[in-house]
């Protein structure tokens, strides 16, 4: 389909995905006083900037931490006060295969920062308004974008729900693709938005499989020094990619629980095992790193199939302004918590400024 004439910039648009793009972006636009509806097909938001909560505490089984370089990320966690806190974890720069210091045992001079009480909290604080405005659909995942049955110059959208519901929401003016590339390349091009999705085809993105493991016997005094005695570190194990001491982080509960995250190659490797080879072979390998040989009492794997961008798309967004349609990534510009917001935030002022 041909694009639109040129036009005033949109004021009725849908945002899929409410991760840190899709909630900069949705924020921004709602700021700037456009209409904006938030369709996630996921029962809360955050994207990977999520916990995982079980008996023996949470677990941060996507992003780790977050750093700020630009200041329009400085000030938009400055909008979700005691969301957030500093960890200055000790840690290790590079382990080798066998969990021996490579680099010297160091703090980085960029401050680190995690979600407080738990990862989710700074997506949760900033999704408060557009959650009590009634503009967040959860649960909803969109199946194909098309042109309004009703005026051809908007887009409607049908979307499946929980028990296989389906709905159709009409009238917007623009909608802008805020999830992983390889979900959005599908979704354009099952809706026949082949020009949009051709840019993203050079973009690649690495899975992750995530291991979690709790101790709750080692805050007992006999056990207290369970373990190495750094809180996070890089590793060169073929397997392994990084790992974090969870109870090292502000805010958490004091149970000793590790999340170990394999390694982009690994991930890829294995994304089609079954989840118990994959505790088994990341388990085993978490042990010669750091030693610990006492049986977990709570292990579990999460996969997650866009994980860490390998190639980026190389400048912030995507926006036809012809067509009202465009999409935002940690991909398109890396794959920091910041890029994601950076992505979304600039998607948000192009759509604006048109």
């Amino acid at each position: 389909m041909p694009p639109r004439p040129s036009a005033a910039a949109p004021q009725n648009i849908a945002v899929i995905g409410a991760g840190i793009a899709g909630l900069a972006c949705a924020r921004t636009l709602s700021q700037a006083g456009r209409k904006v509806t938030v369709f996630e097909q996921g029962d809360q938001v955050g994207g990977r900037m999520s916990s995982c909560e079980t008996a023996f505490g949470t677990f941060d089984h996507g992003s780790q931490y977050f750093t700020v370089r630009d200041p329009r990320f400085a000030l938009a966690l400055a909008t979700a006060p005691g969301s957030f806190k500093p960890w200055s974890a000790t840690a290790v720069r590079v382990l080798d295969p066998h969990g021996r210091v490579a680099e010297a045992a160091l703090r980085s001079r960029e401050p680190h920062f995690v979600g407080a009480p738990r990862m989710d909290a700074v997506p949760t604080q900033w999704a408060r308004p557009l959650l009590d405005a009634g503009a967040v659909e959860l649960r909803t995942r969109v199946t194909r974008i098309e042109r309004d049955a009703l005026d051809s110059d908007r887009w409607q959208l049908q979307t499946s729900g929980a028990e296989d519901t389906s709905h159709v929401f009409s009238g917007f003016d623009a909608v802008l693709l805020a999830f992983p590339c390889a979900a959005a390349r599908a979704l354009l091009r099952a809706s026949s938005q082949s020009a949009l999705s051709r840019k993203m085809d050079d973009v690649e993105v690495a899975p992750c499989w995530s291991l979690m493991l709790a101790f709750p016997n080692a805050v007992q005094p006999t056990l207290c020094t369970l373990g190495p005695q750094w809180n996070a570190a890089l590793s060169t194990h073929h397997r392994i990619a990084w790992l974090a001491r969870e109870s090292s982080k502000p805010g958490r509960s004091s149970v000793e629980r590790w999340t170990v995250q394999a390694s982009p190659a690994w991930s890829q490797e294995h994304l089609d095992d079954d989840e118990a080879t994959v505790l088994a072979k990341l388990h085993k390998a978490f042990a010669e790193v750091t030693g610990i040989r006492v049986q977990p009492a709570y292990a579990e794997v999460f996969r997650w199939r866009n994980a860490k961008t390998v190639k980026p798309l190389g400048q912030p967004m995507l926006w036809e302004a012809g067509s009202g349609l465009g999409a935002c990534g940690d991909w398109c510009i890396g794959h920091r918590v910041e890029d994601a917001f950076v992505s979304g935030l600039e998607l948000a002022l192009a759509v604006v400024r048109r």
